[in-house]
């Protein structure tokens, strides 16, 4: 196997640290055998867990650990992670397996797990090279997300032994008290104020739980990977945060990504999808094109909007706040307290009804 770099896959010398050696001991007892060439290499992008391309048994896998430094209560997840993708994957063709746990930390110093591997393209901030010339890749974008989004949702949890993940009863009202508490505990003198503001909105304007589904959590266009031919979806991953409550909740933890052009700076910044680019969907469209996809009644999507936005804004918070703790160093961090105020005065905007 010749030891050829891999778009997309940093170099040995440029990745995250890890001890191969002890990775491999502990493959071995479990009766794997992780190759020695081509050398691991870390993925590029992403703020948060750390994913290796690897080789066991000469086929690619993928290795997903945690970020160093101290995690959010709740968050990276390989155990639960673990148990999504080793089911899920029965009932829906685009969900990567999970082929193993480690839960023993004296092995690298974190849990991990070993994950199959799928090729394909992936999408972040900006439309790939791979589509220039292809006018219809927003559009066709635009319906992959929501279509996949929508063939998650409509999973029955008990078909895949799922029916006890997680705790849908009272799911929207946690989800309230649980970020405001995460936000309190990282905001500043900007923060703190409109995070008050927001938070009262939201208990204010809560709704009952809908009917529960499965939950990706975090589902974005850069945690798909794509066919390059038709753009289907060939892979979903990123199951850290995987659960069971309402999926309107999902969705609109989808669209607090999808960008306009004439959002104010700082949705810009967050760069999460290249949704404001031509040919993309309005945010509106999309979420009339889901209530079509799924039949779901959205006559109350304005206060799940608010609540998956205020979501977003208490992560890039998190994310800050390990660069001003001094967790990281990695300058992607260092203005993402800013610009997660930014959101913030956003999410201000739409619980005014002045912005959606």
């Amino acid at each position: 196997m010749q030891d050829k770099p891999v778009a997309g896959v940093l170099s040995p010398a440029e990745s995250a640290p890890l001890d191969w050696t002890a990775v491999r001991g502990y493959l071995a007892a479990h009766g794997l055998a992780l190759d020695d060439a081509p050398p691991p290499g870390q993925f590029k992008g992403g703020l948060a867990n750390l994913n290796y391309l690897i080789h066991v048994d000469g086929r690619p896998a993928v290795l997903r650990r945690p970020p160093p430094g101290e995690l959010p209560a709740g968050a990276h997840d390989m155990a639960r992670e673990h148990r999504i993708l080793s089911r899920l994957a029965d009932a829906l063709s685009f969900v990567p397996r999970s082929l193993l746990l480690c839960e023993d930390k004296s092995v690298v110093g974190v849990p991990f797990q070993i994950i199959e591997y799928r090729a394909g393209l992936t999408v972040r901030d900006r439309l790939p090279p791979e589509l220039a010339g292809r006018p219809e890749a927003g559009a066709r974008l635009s319906e992959v997300v929501l279509a996949t989004l929508a063939a998650i949702h409509a999973v029955d949890p008990a078909s895949v032994g799922l029916d006890d993940l997680g705790r849908p009863a009272g799911f929207l009202g946690r989800a309230i008290a649980g970020w405001r508490k995460r936000g309190m505990a990282v905001q500043d003198e900007v923060s703190a104020p409109l995070s008050a503001e927001i938070g009262d909105w939201l208990a204010a304007h809560a709704v009952p739980d809908g009917a529960p589904s499965l939950l990706h959590n975090d589902f974005k266009l850069d945690n798909m990977i794509l066919a390059p031919s038709d753009l289907s979806a060939v892979g979903v991953v990123d199951w850290d945060q995987g659960t069971r409550g309402d999926p309107l909740f999902d969705l609109a933890t989808t669209i607090s990504y999808w960008t306009e052009p004439d959002d104010p700076p700082a949705l810009h910044e967050m760069g999460q999808m290249p949704t404001a680019e031509p040919g993309f969907i309005t945010r509106q469209q999309a979420v009339a094109r889901y209530a079509a996809l799924t039949g779901r009644d959205l006559s109350d999507f304005l206060f799940y909007r608010a609540l998956g936005m205020f979501k977003t804004c208490v992560i890039f918070l998190q994310l800050g706040h390990r660069h001003v703790t001094g967790q990281t160093s990695d300058p992607r961090y260092a203005h993402l307290t800013a610009m997660a105020n930014g959101l913030l005065e956003f999410t201000h905007d739409i619980t005014r009804g002045r912005a959606f």
